[in-house]
């Protein structure tokens, strides 16, 4: 008999989970700020329809985590990103950030972090097959 049940999470259970490690990672480095801010925008057209976002957040140490930046293939080549990440940036910065931290893929927009200042700091190779994951930072403050 098993003493121990794996079972889909809930969102009880996530808040449970989010908040372990929350603990945890504070009892061994002190926060610099709140536990998580949203940094998440939208660009959208004339019509109200979103057609650029990104999605992130700045973490307790002060680090901008980007999980998502994303045009629309329509309006892609107009600025939209570039926009989009340096107001998140900039955003970010006002609220105490210090760095930028993302990942992306060598088919997604490995070119585009380089061009707006990021630093690759590692890579998974092969990950999706014949394919990589790239991890960049940048600094926020000079």
């Amino acid at each position: 008999m098993t003493e121990f049940l794996i079972e889909t999470c809930t969102a009880d259970d996530r808040k449970t989970i989010v908040s372990g490690i929350n603990s945890f990672n504070l009892s061994k480095v002190s926060a610099l700020g709140d536990t998580w801010l949203p940094v998440e925008f939208t660009i959208k057209n004339k019509q109200g329809d979103v057609i650029a976002g990104i999605l992130g957040g700045i973490g307790y140490w002060n680090g901008l985590e980007i999980s998502i930046l994303w045009v629309d293939d329509n309006y892609r080549g107009k600025g939209l990103g570039k926009q989009l990440l340096k107001h998140a940036e900039q955003f970010a910065a006002n609220k105490g950030a210090v760095i930028s931290i993302l990942d992306t893929f060598d088919f997604q927009a490995e070119g585009f972090y380089l061009k707006n200042g990021y630093k690759i700091f590692g890579e998974l190779k092969n990950f999706p097959n014949g394919h990589r994951r790239i991890y960049m930072s940048k600094n926020l403050v000079n």
